[in-house]
């Protein structure tokens, strides 16, 4: 069926902002400080992002005590954070144009809105939410749920834009028509077998995308 939408909860990395290098960083720092010598798997940890941090760990068999430094290093190269082209004005529109707007990522809630608000996005939103507020992060739907529950929104008037599968299927879980944004460093060909509703070649898009009033919800 079709129907209007009234919210839209976003990922936060590799959607709204460009922090792969800084997560390949930090993510060799923690790796170099808890395990030692070595190269650190970073092409394996990529095929999980969109996960809690700490669920990553115990996939790859991984210290958790890497958290800390990971963490820490993140923290310090968050200035080299960049909000990708066209995001901030999308932002602005949708807010003008009445959406609730919220992003539910695999990241802590308090390092998502740090980060936000160091790049002047977070005013932008209604609500932020991290992994460790919900009982049981992507891909499970909860934060998916949890932010809908805060949008005042059902899951026919809601859309989830991620980077990664694990987004696809969290929203998937939640009932919420699953839109995959391909303007970060992702795995594209992965993105398309998990069978997104719709696909985003650039943020603009899902302007126009919202305006043809052409939305299909498969529930």
């Amino acid at each position: 069926m079709t129907g209007p939408v009234r919210a839209v909860v976003f990922d936060l990395d590799g959607v709204l902002v460009d922090s792969f290098g800084v997560m390949r960083r930090a993510f060799e720092t923690a790796y170099a400080e808890v395990v030692g010598d070595g190269p650190a798997p970073f092409a394996e940890y990529n095929r999980h992002l969109g996960r809690y941090f700490p669920d990553i760990m115990r996939i790859m068999g991984l210290p958790l005590a890497m958290e800390e430094p990971f963490v820490r290093e993140s923290y310090r190269l968050a200035h080299l954070v960049r909000v990708f082209p066209g995001v901030r004005e999308v932002l602005t529109a949708l807010r003008e144009n009445g959406y609730g707007l919220a992003v539910a990522t695999g990241k802590s809630g308090p390092r998502a809105r740090s980060l936000l608000e160091r790049l002047a996005l977070l005013p932008l939103f209604d609500h932020v939410l991290g992994s460790d507020e919900v009982a049981h992060p992507k891909p499970a739907p909860d934060i998916v749920r949890r932010a809908m529950s805060l949008l005042g929104a059902q899951a026919e008037e809601t859309i989830m834009i991620g980077d990664a599968v694990t987004d696809l299927q969290s929203a998937r879980g939640a009932g919420v028509t699953a839109v995959a944004a391909f303007w970060g460093e992702t795995d594209e060909a992965a993105l398309l077998a998990a069978g997104p509703d719709a696909t985003l070649r650039k943020p603009e898009d899902l302007l126009e995308w919202l305006a043809s009033g052409r939305v299909a919800f498969s529930h």
